[in-house]
């Protein structure tokens, strides 16, 4: 990859980035399309056609496709070579996740393995831990599951009931609880259990299906992913050996968290790629339909449907490869003892813990327009079983809930970064007031609609101030009272997301057009003047809505008006916009960027 500047942790709210400090989908090396081809071949060739099959959970197909993506190296992109894996960069796992999208519900099973399954291992394992499990982990021997939830500690993973008490002869840790939702359950050889030390001391703990204690419930009944396994985990005085210990005694925290980003932001790309698939669907079926003597995909709504469901994924696309690329960087800053320590590698990823919680939220509800729109096109053969939509619309559900709710997810972008200014690790004060400053002489007439994208940056600009006049306010007034007001955090998240969104989609075009030119960049200019055109609106709602929570009288007008000066933008022909990316999804019968 070319050397990248590389920000801190939601940097981006407080810092103007260059185009040339970002990783975007026209940067991908000839080994990334590589691993992109690896992976969509494998779908198409062994799964794409075996969609009722896979629902069928027949464990011994699910272990020979893991056994076939263990022999093309698809297991074991984030591990080392030195332990059995491929060695490759956060890329190239995102493209994995990606292209295995087109496979309903092994998707899910590949990605807990490779991910939640695999890594907890990998970057918190002692020696001999690695030594055992990750080659048979990568290699497709072993499939993975990972066991947090329960029935009574989901969101709230601390709250866990499962305890460990060390056995009389200090051999083995006895653990007794139930864990639930767990994916790959019915199949794992290998699982991540978080359990109470002493009912006290939250710990990880290495457990494998034939240990004495061990059983799995039945099936769950699912709306969707119905080819994947969902079971709960019982543990009856499991016993496990004390060389079982995940890392230490006490700070299975660090575990549960640092891997949960990891996990949200490969579901980012899973979704996003999901996204690809859906459209592709989409696009095929209107191009074949036919109403009034004419093809549905010549229709103005349809194509507006398709050039929508084209530009919320494009965003989505730049959001997970900017995102996994800047984790890539901030671990290339380690050195080589660092790189060799599990523990220092999750601080690099957790550094970027507002970003993975971004892209889960954004890209997983992405897919969900996409999908809802799918069955749309598809009018009344999209509610029916046997046609493609109906299973995507029900497959998509689930990820606004895995990895943390996507609500849980807001109160940690809103809670981490105020933590990141209590840390003194981003210096938002300082930029609340460089905004008020530039507030002050601010004017909307001084924009130059003549130069490409400037008008869009100069926007983007004016929506870091509108959050920052924003965070402003809240700082003022309602700080210490804030974690109360879940609302006011969850539109505050919302500004953080639509920003972030604007700004990747934003670099990744002005990248395109310094690299290629206009003429081949006009798709993606066209794709960010229509999402910020659309995005604008959210923001000045979120932003009103927070500041008519907080402030009153004559000082909630004139932030009113601060609000409205701030975001004035002449959008363009919109409709003329989407009509230009319709045609080109029409014409190449897919995803056209």
């Amino acid at each position: 990859m070319e050397e990248r500047k590389i920000f801190n942790g939601a940097e981006f709210i407080i810092t103007d980035v260059k185009p040339e400090d970002v990783f975007t989908p026209e940067d991908f090396t000839k080994e990334h399309k590589m691993v992109l081809k690896a992976t969509v071949d494998f779908v198409k060739k062994e799964l794409s056609d075996n969609a009722d099959e896979i629902e069928e959970k027949v464990e011994k197909n699910v272990r020979e496709w893991f056994k076939t993506t263990g022999d093309l190296g698809l297991n074991g992109i984030d591990i080392s070579e030195d332990i059995g894996g491929e060695g490759m960069d956060k890329v190239s796992a995102c493209l994995v996740a990606e292209g295995m999208a087109g496979a309903p519900s092994f998707v899910v099973s590949h990605v807990c393995h490779t991910g939640i399954g695999s890594l907890p291992i990998v970057l918190f394992g002692n020696d001999e831990q690695k030594k055992k499990y990750i080659p048979k982990l990568a290699s497709g021997e072993y499939i993975g599951a990972y066991c947090l939830t329960e029935s009574g500690a989901g969101s709230d993973a601390m709250n866990a009931a499962t305890t460990a008490k060390l056995s009389d002869d200090g051999k083995f840790y006895i653990l007794n609880g139930e864990k639930i939702f767990i994916t790959n359950g019915a199949w794992a050889d290998v699982l991540t259990v978080f359990a109470k030390v002493d009912g006290e001391h939250f710990t990880g703990f290495i457990v494998e299906k034939g240990f004495e204690g061990f059983s799995v419930g039945s099936e769950e009944k699912k709306l969707g992913i119905k080819g994947s396994s969902t079971v709960s985990v019982i543990l009856r005085d499991c016993m496990v050996p004390v060389e079982n210990v995940l890392y230490e005694i006490g700070q299975g925290h660090k575990i549960a968290f640092n891997v949960l980003n990891i996990g949200r932001y490969k579901l980012g790309a899973s979704t996003m790629g999901g996204a690809k698939s859906a459209l592709a669907t989409a696009v095929k079926y209107a191009n074949q339909r036919e109403q009034f003597g004419k093809k549905i995909s010549s229709f103005g709504m349809i194509k507006t449907k398709l050039a929508e469901m084209s530009i919320s994924t494009y965003i989505s696309e730049a959001l997970v490869y900017r995102l996994a690329a800047a984790i890539e960087d901030k671990m290339g800053l380690l050195d080589d003892e660092a790189k060799k320590s599990g523990s220092e590698i999750a601080k690099s990823i957790e550094e970027y813990s507002i970003e993975c919680a971004i892209v889960k939220v954004f890209c997983s509800e992405s897919l969900d327009f996409v999908v809802d729109e799918l069955v749309q096109i598809y009018g009344g053969n999209g509610f029916i079983a046997e046609y493609p939509a109906e299973r995507a619309y029900r497959d998509s559900r689930i990820n606004r809930i895995f990895e943390g709710t996507n609500e849980i997810n807001r109160l940690v972008i809103t809670g981490n970064l105020l933590k990141n200014v209590m840390k003194n690790k981003l210096d938002l004060f300082t930029a609340i007031n460089k905004a008020a400053e530039e507030i002050k002489s601010y004017e909307p007439s001084s924009i130059d609609y003549n130069n490409l994208l400037a008008p869009e940056e100069n926007i983007l600009k004016m929506c870091k101030n509108i959050f920052l006049t924003v965070a402003g306010s809240v700082a003022n007034n309602i700080l210490e009272t804030l974690s109360e007001e879940q609302e006011i955090i969850s539109m505050m998240a919302d500004l953080i997301i639509e920003i972030y969104a604007i700004e990747c989609g934003m670099l990744r075009a002005r990248k395109c057009l310094k690299s290629k030119g206009e003429k081949k960049a006009e798709l993606h200019i066209a794709a960010v003047k229509v999402y910020l055109a659309e995005t604008l609106p959210k923001v000045v709602k979120y932003a009103k809505q927070i500041m008519a929570f907080i402030e009153k009288d004559d000082v909630l007008d004139e932030q009113f008006k601060t609000i409205d000066t701030l975001s004035y933008y002449k959008i363009g022909n919109i409709v003329e916009l989407k009509r230009k990316i319709a045609d080109k999804v029409i014409k190449g019968n897919k995803y056209p960027f």
